[in-house]
C-alpha cells in the first residue's frame, strides 16, 4: 500500500485522527465536543502563518465563531495561562483547540483546566492527591493539534508552566486534560526548520527512551517505547535532510504521540535536569534533552545496560553493545548538528549546586532507574556542561 494512501482512527490513548490532509476536519471535531465558539490557543511564531489562516477560515466557514490567543513564549508562564482564561470568559467560548508546538499544546490545556476553577494554578501541581481538587464538569474541552514532531503533548493529561517567581517548571495535572480529540496531520510539520525538526525529534526520542529504561512496570509501555525509537532512527535524518519528505514528517509525528504515551511509565534523569535548565536558562526542551542524553545514560549504565541492548538489537545496531548505541547517539546527534555539550549552547556550571537540587526535587526524577543524589546530578551536570563522555 503507498504511503500517501494510509489514513487512520485511533483510540488509544484518545481519539485520534491521522493523516494528510485531516486539519480539514477541525471544525467537525469541535462541534463533535459541542463546541461552537472554541478559543484557538497557539503561539506568535505561528498565529500569522497560512496554516492558522486557513483553519480559522475553515472553522468560520462551518459556523464555529473562533477566538484566537497567542501570547504564548515558549516555555509558557502562569501569566500566560491567567491571559488566556480571561479571554475565554470575556469572549464567552465553549472550549478549546490547541494549535502548535509543546508550548503553545500545554497552555492551551492549562487554559481549558483553569477556565471554571476557583483554586490557583499551582494547587494543580502533580503532588499526591492534588488533581482531585479539580472542578472536572467546569473543564473545557479541547481539541489538539501539534504542528511539530516532539512533546507529544497532544496526549498527555498533564502541563508544564515555568513558575517565574520561583524559576521552575512545575507540572499541573489532571487525567481529563488528556484532549478529547487529536488530529495528527503531518502537512503541518513541513515548514518546520531544520535545527527544530532535530531538536523537537530528539525530545520524542528522550521520552520514548526514559519511558523504555524506567523500573516502572507498564510492558505496553514499554513496547510502545521500542517501536517509537525504531521510528526516530528511521525518519529523523529524513526529515531533517529534506523537510518536505511527508512519510518522514509523519511517521515522526506518530513517533512523537507514541513516546508522550509511553512514559506513562515514567521519565527520569535528562528530563529532570532538562526541566531545570529550562526554568534557568529558558533553552529549548528538545535540545537540552539530546544534548543530556548519553550523559544520563552512561550514569544510569549499571541498571539499564542489558535492556539498552535489547534496544539496540531491535532498531537494528550492527554493534549492539552499550557502547555501540552511546556511540549511535553521538553520531545521530552531530548528524543532526546538535553541540556534544552544554557549554555549546551558553550554559556553564557556575550555578551547578541549584540546577542538581532542582533535578532532584522534580518529579520526573522518581522514573529514573536510579535515585540519584544532588551531588551525582552535579557530576552528571558538569559532564554534560564540558563534554566530558
Amino acid at each position: 500500500m503507498q504511503f500517501e494512501h494510509l489514513t487512520a482512527n485511533w483510540n488509544y490513548p484518545t481519539n485520534i485522527r491521522q493523516g494528510i490532509g485531516r486539519i480539514a476536519e477541525l471544525a467537525s471535531c469541535c462541534k463533535e465536543l459541542g463546541m461552537q465558539s472554541p478559543l484557538f490557543v497557539t503561539d506568535p511564531g505561528l498565529v500569522n502563518l497560512p496554516m492558522v489562516e486557513q483553519a480559522l477560515k475553515h472553522c468560520a466557514e462551518q459556523n464555529l465563531s473562533c477566538g484566537i490567543f497567542s501570547n504564548v513564549i515558549s516555555n509558557p508562564t502562569l501569566e500566560n495561562v491567567i491571559e488566556g482564561v480571561q479571554m475565554f470568559s470575556s469572549g464567552q467560548h465553549d472550549g478549546v483547540i490547541a494549535f502548535g508546538g509543546g508550548s503553545a499544546l500545554d497552555a492551551a490545556k492549562a487554559i481549558a483546566l483553569m477556565v471554571g476553577q476557583d483554586r490557583p494554578l499551582w494547587d494543580f501541581e502533580d503532588q499526591g492527591d492534588n488533581w482531585k481538587k479539580v472542578i472536572i464538569d467546569k473543564m473545557a474541552p479541547v481539541v489538539a493539534v501539534p504542528t511539530t514532531a516532539g512533546t507529544g503533548s497532544e496526549v498527555g493529561r498533564a502541563s508544564v508552566i515555568t513558575d517565574t517567581k520561583k524559576q521552575l517548571k512545575r507540572l499541573i495535572f489532571h487525567p481529563n486534560m488528556l484532549p478529547a480529540i487529536v488530529i495528527l496531520d503531518a502537512q503541518l510539520t513541513v515548514g518546520l526548520p531544520a535545527s527544530l525538526t532535530a531538536a523537537t525529534g530528539m525530545d520524542a526520542f528522550s521520552h520514548a527512551l526514559e519511558a523504555y529504561c524506567s523500573n516502572y512496570y507498564h510492558p505496553m509501555a514499554e513496547g510502545i517505547a521500542l517501536e517509537a525509537i525504531r521510528l526516530v532512527k528511521n525518519y529523523l535524518p529524513r526529515a531533517t535532510i529534506n523537510g518536505d519528505d511527508l512519510e518522514a514528517r509523519a511517521q515522526l509525528l506518530v513517533a512523537s504521540t507514541m513516546g508522550a504515551t509511553a512514559f506513562q511509565r515514567g521519565l527520569g534523569g535528562m528530563h529532570a535536569l532538562a526541566h531545570s535548565l529550562g526554568a534557568l536558562y529558558n533553552s529549548h526542551h528538545g535540545l537540552l534533552n539530546a544534548i543530556l542524553m548519553p550523559y544520563v545514560l552512561k550514569a544510569n549504565r549499571s541498571q539499564i545496560e542489558d535492556r539498552i541492548e535489547r534496544l539496540a538489537q531491535y532498531i537494528g545496531l550492527s554493534d549492539n553493545t552499550f557502547e555501540g548505541f552511546i556511540r549511535w547517539i553521538i553520531k545521530l546527534r552531530a548528524d543532526l548538528s546538535i553541540p556534544h555539550c552544554l557549554k555549546a549552547i551558553d550554559i556553564d556550571a557556575s550555578r551547578k549546586l541549584e540546577v542538581a537540587q532542582m533535578a532532584v526535587n522534580d518529579p520526573s526524577a522518581s522514573g529514573n532507574p536510579i535515585d540519584f543524589s544532588q551531588q551525582q546530578y552535579c557530576k552528571i551536570f558538569e559532564a554534560a556542561v564540558a563534554g566530558d563522555l
